[in-house]
């Protein structure tokens, strides 16, 4: 049964699924067709952090550049250039059993591509949701659709999962940020390169 999170709330993603360790993040949207007319770009991506809330090397920086983590616990499913359709836009499995001991918390993000000169943001965007189902299953664990809160922001953290002990749990963000791709990379410790 999944449950439908509000923003800021938090669960357990494996208390109540004993052994559940292969998982699928998947984030979806809808554009607003009417606003700028060009072709919107979204960008998924995962960021595993350190206990210090930053990446402890850039490969732990999971997009549509470096598409799988070298512990072959995060991979992203690849990039869709236009969110047309019903359902996930962009997908990322993540394998809990495999995630290295270091990594305390992976971070999703989406991102508007070139959105400063496209003239984008997410006050375009509708029905951003993320959602966890299981792999082996499909069954729905969770949801959190994020509402319309975002006006001029071009990237936002839709969730994370984090470790709690031996549990993993999941905290429904929904938190913009103004600067694209750039600002979340500064916020998590990526070196960007120019």
């Amino acid at each position: 049964m999944s449950v439908s999170l509000q923003k800021g709330q938090k669960v357990s993603l494996t208390k109540g699924n004993p052994g559940l360790s292969k998982v699928v993040v998947g984030l979806g949207w809808d554009v607003n067709q009417f606003d700028t007319g060009g072709d919107f770009d979204l960008d998924a991506a995962a960021f595993l952090l350190a206990d210090s809330g930053k990446i402890s090397t850039q490969s732990d920086f999971v997009f549509y550049g470096n598409l799988e983590h070298p512990s072959g616990s995060v991979k992203h499913m690849g990039d869709n250039l236009t969110g047309a359709g019903e359902g996930d836009d962009e997908q990322i499995k993540i394998d809990l059993s495999m995630v290295p001991e270091n990594i305390t918390k992976i971070a999703f993000t989406v991102t508007i591509y070139d959105a400063e000169t496209r003239r984008q943001n997410f006050g375009q965007v509708n029905n951003a949701f993320i959602r966890i189902y299981n792999e082996a299953n499909g069954e729905e664990l969770l949801r959190y659709d994020l509402g319309e809160d975002f006006s001029i922001e071009t990237a936002a953290v839709f969730g994370e999962l984090y470790k709690n002990g031996t549990e993993w749990k999941f905290n429904a963000i929904g938190s913009g940020y103004q600067g694209g791709l750039a600002a979340l990379c500064a916020n998590f410790g990526v070196q960007v390169d120019g």
